[in-house]
């Protein structure tokens, strides 16, 4: 891969990464203002709280395994792999990294 694409998506990882940082900054305020005591609010209202903390616990859990993606793809970069499919080991297509950097894996190995 050329360099000035691996800049490109170096650039943009780092971007992503910016952006899911502050989503998952607002995402834990979020979680964090949910109020459980059943004394203060009923049980319809407190069923509604509990069911949002864990939706937002789970976005958080694949806000933070997309960070890890990412992270791996910059590594994979300043290793000279980066581009590289994991499981066969054939280029991955820029058009596929383009929709996602932090791909893994080339389309024939992600069908199988």
């Amino acid at each position: 891969m050329k360099q000035d694409q691996l800049e490109h998506f170096r650039t943009a990882l780092v971007s992503l990464r910016v952006e899911i940082e502050q989503l998952i900054s607002e995402n834990r305020a979020a979680s964090d203002a949910v109020t459980l005591d059943q004394s203060k609010v009923g049980r319809l209202s407190r069923m509604d709280a509990m069911q949002a903390q864990q939706m937002a616990q789970e976005t958080l859990r694949r806000r933070q395994i997309e960070l890890q993606k990412i992270d791996s793809a910059l590594r994979r970069i300043e290793s000279g792999d980066y581009g590289y499919c994991l499981k066969c080991g054939d280029e991955i297509s820029a058009a596929r990294l383009g929709f996602d950097p932090a791909s893994t894996r080339c389309m024939p190995c992600m069908e199988d």
